[in-house]
């Protein structure tokens, strides 16, 4: 059985057009990721969208420069067989010109098979032209 390769299809992160229809990787996500230095994500959500696409394709180089030098890890790691399942949206605030939050949730499998719900408020900073992911907050299910 053959790989699918996500760069080809359907945009990883979920995106649908006006008609509801999968906007492919390359018009997505892709023109980011393929050319972080000349095309930065326009708003919060794109680059949220566009950072949920770099974990599917193990881009840790794109992970690490769309984090903002203030809170950058020094590497990232990926864990082995983590199969992303979806991108959920919840919520996108503008705060002002150069702030912005957005909720979502990413749903993913493990190797051995236990599935995991990341629900996350991320904030997000402008500098200049280009949008950095700061910090989230985990959010809990409310029992």
């Amino acid at each position: 059985m053959s790989a699918i390769d996500p760069t080809t299809g359907p945009c990883p992160c979920g995106r649908t057009d006006r008609r509801d229809k999968p906007i492919g990787y390359a018009l997505c996500c892709g023109r980011y990721l393929d050319d972080f230095e000349n095309t930065p994500a326009p708003d919060a959500e794109s680059l949220m969208r566009s950072r949920y696409s770099a974990f599917v394709l193990q881009r840790a180089e794109y992970l690490l420069a769309t984090w903002h030098a203030s809170k950058r890890p020094a590497s990232i790691e990926f864990e082995p067989g983590v199969k992303w399942l979806g991108l959920d949206i919840r919520s996108r605030s503008v705060l002002d010109a150069d702030h912005a939050e957005v909720e979502f949730v990413a749903r993913q499998r493990s190797s051995t098979g236990t599935a995991t719900r990341l629900h996350e408020r991320s904030r997000f900073v402008r500098e200049g032209e280009r949008w950095y992911y700061l910090e989230g907050d985990l959010q809990h299910p409310v029992a």
